[in-house]
C-alpha cells in the first residue's frame, strides 16, 4: 500500500545545496573551401554551438528537496563544434531540474546574494546560461584580410552553487512551545507519522498532514523550535519560522496543563511575540487556540481562566485533548470554515510559461577595472573578459585581436598609466600574460 502524502512528508527534506553548471559553448572551425570549379576558394568555418541551459522549474507534484540530499552536482550538454562548409555546431541539450511550489533559490554573483522565489507551477528560473558557440573564421574576413586564420573556442557556460529552502505551502500551521501536543495534534487529524517523545525539540524537521473535514481537505505544518528568542534564531529559530509565512490560519496550540511549569498565558503571549518580531504581518495571521491536554486535571482547571483571559474571541478558542481526541473535530470544523471564507492565493496562481533570471544589475559590458594583483595587474570586465575566455591563443592571429582590443578599449593606456613595466603579468580571466609594448599596440 502506498504511503498517504502525511506519511511521505514525515522527513521533510527543506534545504538543500546544489552546484549547477551550464554547458560550453562549441568551438569554432577555421577552415577553407577547396572544391572543383572554385578556384578562388575562401574560408567555410562554422560557428560551434551554443551550451545548454541549467533551469530550475516548478512541478506540483513534488514536495520536498529530498532528492537534492543524493544528487548535488547538475551539467548541462555542451555545444558541438562548428563544421566546414558554414556549418553551425549542434546546440547543447538544456537540463531541467524540478523543484516544488515554494522553493527560494538564492546564489551569489560577484559577491552578491541573489533570490529568486518559485511557486507558479511550470515556473522556470535560469539557474546558469550556457556559453555561446565560438565564431568560425568566416566571420573574421574582410576587404584586406580574406584568408582568416583564426575562430573563437566556446565561451564558457556559468557555474553556481545554489542554496535551495523551501518554505511549506500550506493551509494550516501549528504554532506553539515544544511539547504543547502539535506533533500529536497533526498524528490524530492526519495519517502523518512524526516522533513523538516527552522532551523539548522532539520535532527537528515540519510535518506535513493532509485533513479531511467533510468533503474538504486541508493541509496542516507542524511548525516546530519555536521558544523565545526564536526571531533571533534561537532554538531552532529561523530554521522554521519561515514555513509560517504562507499559511493562511494558525492553529496555536497551548499546553494547559502547564506540565513544563509555565504558565499557559505566557506562552501564548511569548510565541506571538516572537511572529510578531519575525515579521508583523504573521502576529495579524487569523488564529484558533487549542487548549490542549484537557486530559490532565491541571489543563481542566486552566482551561476557564485561559478562556476569559487570552486576547482572543470566544468562538475562537477550543478545549481539547489530542491524545484523546477530545474536542478535535470541533476544532478542525472551524478551521475549515475559516478556510472555505478566506481566499487561497496560491491555488490560484494559474500554471504559467515564465522565465526568470537572476536579478543583476545591468553593467555597462565595456566598463572595465585594474587592481594590483601579486606582481602584476588583474583587469576585469564583462567584454575584455569574455574575449579573452574565448580566444584561441594556438592562433597568432588571436593575439593580434587581443593588441587589437586592449588598445582600443583603452586598457592598455588604462595600465600605463597604473604603472605597468616590461615584463609584468596581466591577468585576464582565466589567462595570464607577459606584458610589452607590443602586447598593448
Amino acid at each position: 500500500m502506498l504511503p498517504t502524502w502525511g506519511e511521505a512528508m514525515a522527513d521533510l527534506i527543506d534545504r538543500a545545496q546544489i552546484l549547477v553548471r551550464a554547458g560550453d559553448g562549441g568551438d569554432g572551425l577555421a577552415t577553407f573551401r577547396r572544391e572543383k570549379f572554385v578556384p578562388r576558394g575562401g574560408p567555410s568555418g562554422g560557428d560551434g554551438g551554443r551550451g545548454g541551459n541549467v533551469y530550475l522549474e516548478v512541478d506540483p507534484s513534488l514536495n520536498t528537496l529530498l532528492k537534492f540530499q543524493y544528487e548535488t552536482k547538475f551539467a548541462a550538454e555542451r555545444g558541438n563544434n562548428g563544421g566546414s562548409g558554414r556549418k553551425t555546431g549542434r546546440s547543447g541539450k538544456d537540463l531541467v531540474i524540478a523543484v516544488p511550489p515554494g522553493t527560494l533559490a538564492r546564489t551569489q554573483i560577484d559577491g552578491e546574494t541573489y533570490e529568486v522565489d518559485l511557486v507558479a507551477p511550470g515556473q522556470r528560473l535560469i539557474a546558469a546560461r550556457g556559453g555561446k558557440g565560438g565564431l568560425g573564421n568566416v566571420h573574421f574576413t574582410t576587404s584586406v584580410h580574406q584568408a582568416p586564420r583564426i575562430a573563437e573556442l566556446g565561451q564558457p557556460g556559468e557555474e553556481h552553487e545554489l542554496e535551495l529552502e523551501l518554505k511549506l505551502i500550506a493551509d494550516v500551521g501549528l504554532v506553539g512551545y515544544p511539547n504543547a501536543g502539535k506533533s500529536t495534534l497533526l498524528s490524530a487529524i492526519s495519517a502523518a507519522r512524526p516522533k513523538v517523545a516527552a522532551y523539548p525539540f522532539t520535532t527537528l524537521v515540519p510535518n506535513l498532514g493532509v485533513v479531511e473535514v467533510g468533503t474538504q481537505t486541508f493541509v496542516v505544518a507542524d511548525i516546530p523550535g519555536l521558544i523565545e528568542g526564536a526571531h533571533a534564531g534561537v532554538g531552532l529559530g529561523h530554521d522554521f519560522l519561515r514555513h509560517v509565512e504562507r499559511t493562511r490560519v494558525l492553529i496555536h496550540v497551548i499546553d494547559a496543563a502547564g506540565t513544563e511549569g509555565r504558565d499557559p498565558l505566557d506562552d501564548f503571549n511569548t510565541i506571538n511575540g516572537e511572529l510578531r518580531l519575525y515579521q508583523p504581518a504573521l502576529a495579524e495571521r487569523p488564529q484558533v487556540v487549542a487548549l490542549n491536554k484537557l486530559d490532565l486535571p491541571e489543563g481542566q482547571e486552566n482551561a476557564e481562566r485561559l478562556r476569559k483571559t487570552l486576547p482572543v474571541p470566544k468562538d475562537m478558542v477550543f478545549g481539547i485533548s489530542a491524545v484523546t481526541g477530545e474536542g478535535v473535530q470541533p476544532l478542525l470544523r472551524r478551521v475549515a470554515e475559516m478556510l472555505r471564507e478566506m481566499p487561497n492565493p496560491l491555488a490560484q496562481v494559474p500554471r504559467t510559461d515564465e522565465v526568470l533570471q537572476w536579478p543583476v544589475p545591468q553593467a555597462d559590458p565595456n566598463a572595465f577595472t585594474i587592481t594590483r594583483e601579486g606582481n602584476g595587474f588583474r583587469v576585469r570586465g564583462q567584454k575584455i573578459e569574455r574575449l579573452v575566455s574565448m580566444l584561441n591563443f594556438a592562433q597568432p592571429e588571436s593575439i593580434d585581436r587581443l593588441q587589437r582590443n586592449l588598445e582600443a578599449s583603452g586598457i592598455a593606456e588604462a595600465l600605463r598609466e597604473a604603472g605597468i613595466e616590461e615584463g609584468d603579468t596581466v591577468y585576464i580571466e582565466k589567462a595570464e600574460l607577459a606584458w610589452s609594448e607590443e602586447l598593448g599596440a
